[in-house]
């Protein structure tokens, strides 16, 4: 049965070997970028992508080496699809078990070398070595194992053609080729790590990082180590990163295009999806690789369409409005009107699910840690800061676990120590024996303009780089806690390279700033941070009434108020008020001021949405708002009463349903 498959490859092969022969001038249409060409040249790659026997692989490899020599256009000068896939699937034959077909694969591999560079008039094989180190990253990407005795031999082979060919002795070619395989070996070298870090989804993704913006000048050779981080991400079911990769990809075409006037924003497009994007995209430099690239409108089309689909997986999408601005008048330009037509559909679907999640309230964007490595076990990383995003709700105790197990599996279960708090921490302390790491939860912090524009959650969670936590101390420094009137914070305010969502789920803290807050202070912020809540919820459209209800009570409720009443007697009482600062006395009474406020707001919106179930509810608050105010009054100068605010725009009809529904009641509305 196997010699009967064997002729029939044979025969086969004769056959396209004939056709090729007496068809040369319509293959070579267009330097062979053609549909005849590639359909002809698939039955070829056909026989190196399935088993075949020893002697029909031997018949393959004679094949292609009559076809490099009569169609040097095609693969040098056409299209690089041609020369990439014939490279991508001799260098699996390097890889093959078969030493006849890796001694037939390194012999083919080098022609492709040798006609290239006297292709070019003996300058460089530039296609052929760029085609190389993608099929190489592609292979790798692919977790092809590559790094072992078998291609280490067949590079070795290659290289002895080159040094043992007397007509190239006096050219740069043996140079480059030794250059090629040298490159090679240095990704070999980078994957061999990855290999060892395969466990450590983090620092897989570093290194594979590294690997992309070392090919700054390749984009081909980028764009294939970012695609293979986002199928890390994906694997991994970080959705966000895969997606910031996706956008990445088409940032760096788009910047391509720009060279070659065609697409005249370039990456600066892209600004608005994330401010990432020019840092990384826009230092692209050129060489002689960026010629032999092939992008166009179509390709840019093609990776901004996968940036929707990532966005729309990652529930980011809010951003897929940003991609389709760029993607709406290429489909225009090109009178593609069904494009068009499912364009504004899936936008007006994702718009939709925007109102959904923002009704419900259900969508969880990630979590963020500050995590600090101490020790000798972490080389490189021994003493970075670094701000890690987690999905959804992830917990301190979640992601404590996680890495004490990861790094457990790595150095010993017992040389793993947590550190548990978030004070500084003096390596020089710390036992060298052991491998330290310090978690603490941070928060996105906004300076005050911004609070006032990040209104929604996706907002509060996109292209944000600054994150704080806060360290109790009293003014004695014996203890954490104490009395509202020695209660001070350590706000310490940190601000990463660059901004979440990244490519990356973790990210190089560049600066820090701490400031300390006084006991007035810290007042001022707690009852501005009550502010911030209540109006973050009333300027929500559509209102959530069960969290509007919540903040509401936790405001006024006399179980909780004590809380602003302690503040306001702590710090505005007639004989305690000369003690602090004047600036910081009237910061805090504004504040009470603007407390109240947004307090009786609050009151005015619940009464829009309540049913005529919840009006004693809403009366019972009413209640103690006004009662709050009243004990405010003695103490903060210039506070609104009550039904100054309340209804103020005269809603007849709420009044009407509050008159009907609050049987034998004596409040009036």
């Amino acid at each position: 049965m196997a010699n009967v498959s064997s002729e029939v490859g044979l025969i086969i092969l004769d056959t396209v070997t004939l056709f090729t022969s007496n068809f040369k001038a319509q293959l070579q249409l267009n330097n062979g970028d053609n549909t005849l060409m590639y359909r002809l040249y698939d039955i070829h790659l056909h026989y190196l992508q399935t088993g075949q026997s020893e002697t029909l692989t031997r018949h393959v490899f004679a094949t292609f080496r009559c076809f490099i020599n009569s169609y040097p256009e095609a693969l040098f000068e056409g299209s690089a699809q041609l020369c990439g896939s014939l490279i991508y699937e001799v260098l699996r034959s390097c890889n093959s078990k078969l030493q006849n077909s890796r001694a037939d694969a390194c012999a083919l591999l080098y022609l492709l070398m040798r006609s290239n560079f006297e292709y070019t008039g003996r300058k460089n094989f530039t296609r052929v070595h760029l085609q190389t180190i993608i099929s190489v990253s592609q292979l790798l990407g692919e977790e092809v194992p590559l790094n072992n005795a078998r291609f280490q031999e067949s590079l070795s082979n290659i290289n002895n053609y080159a040094n043992h060919d007397k007509a190239q002795q006096l050219t740069p070619f043996p140079g480059e080729v030794k250059d090629l395989t040298k490159r090679i070996r240095t990704v070999l070298m980078a994957t061999a790590q990855m290999k060892e870090h395969e466990s450590d989804p983090e620092m897989l993704v570093d290194l594979q990082y590294s690997l992309a913006n070392s090919y700054a000048s390749t984009p081909e050779l980028r764009r294939t180590w970012l695609e293979n981080m986002a199928r890390i991400h994906c694997k991994n079911g970080n959705l966000s990163e895969a997606a910031q990769c996706y956008v990445h990809v088409a940032a760096l075409v788009a910047e391509y295009l720009k060279r070659k006037e065609i697409f005249l924003d370039g990456c600066s497009a892209f600004r608005s999806i994330s401010p990432n994007i020019e840092l990384d995209e826009s230092n692209m430099k050129e060489d002689a690789g960026m010629d032999d690239i092939q992008y166009t409108e179509d390709t840019l089309l093609e990776k901004l369409e996968m940036c929707a689909y990532g966005l729309d997986q990652a529930e980011r999408w809010e951003m897929m409005g940003q991609v389709y601005r760029l993607i709406i008048p290429l489909y225009e330009k090109q009178r593609n009107f069904q494009a068009l037509a499912d364009a504004y559909q899936r936008l007006h679907v994702a718009y939709s699910k925007v109102v959904d999640v923002m009704r419900r309230g259900m969508r969880l964007l990630g979590t963020y840690f500050k995590v600090v490595f101490y020790g000798q076990y972490f080389e490189l990383d021994d003493g970075k800061e670094f701000i890690y995003k987690e999905p959804k709700v992830t917990s301190l105790s979640e992601i404590s676990e996680r890495l004490r197990n990861l790094y457990s599996e790595k150095y010993g279960q017992d040389t793993v120590k947590l550190i548990q708090d978030s004070n500084d921490v003096d390596a020089s302390e710390l036992d060298p024996k052991f491998a330290y790491i310090q978690i603490s939860f941070v928060t996105p912090f906004f300076k005050e303009q911004e609070t006032t524009e990040r209104l929604t959650d996706f907002e509060r969670n996109n292209n944000i780089r600054q994150f704080m936590y806060e360290t109790p101390f009293t003014l004695d420094g014996k203890k954490a806690h104490g009395s509202l009137a020695e209660q001070c914070k350590k706000r310490t305010i940190l601000t990463t390279m660059y901004t979440f969502p990244y490519v990356k789920k973790r990210v190089s803290i560049f600066s820090k700033e701490v400031v300390e807050l006084s006991p007035i202070e810290v007042a001022i912020d707690e009852m501005q941070g009550r502010v911030n809540e209540l109006n973050e919820v009333i300027m929500r459209e559509p209102h959530d009434m069960i969290k509007l209800q919540l903040k509401l009570q936790g405001s006024v409720s006399p179980q909780v108020n004590a809380g602003p009443i302690a503040y306001a007697n702590t710090f505005l009482a007639k004989e305690l008020v000369e003690k602090y600062p004047r600036e910081h006395v009237m910061s805090l009474k504004n504040t009470f001021r603007q407390f109240v406020q947004v307090c009786a707001s609050a009151l005015d919106v619940n009464a829009k949405l309540i049913g005529p179930e919840q009006v004693e509810y809403h009366e019972s608050m009413k209640k103690d708002y006004k009662l709050m105010v009243e004990l405010l009054c003695s103490l903060v100068d210039k506070l609104h009463q009550p039904e100054a605010l309340m209804f103020e725009k005269g809603d007849s009809l709420r009044v009407f349903n509050y008159i009907s529904a609050v049987t034998g009641s004596s409040s009036t509305v």
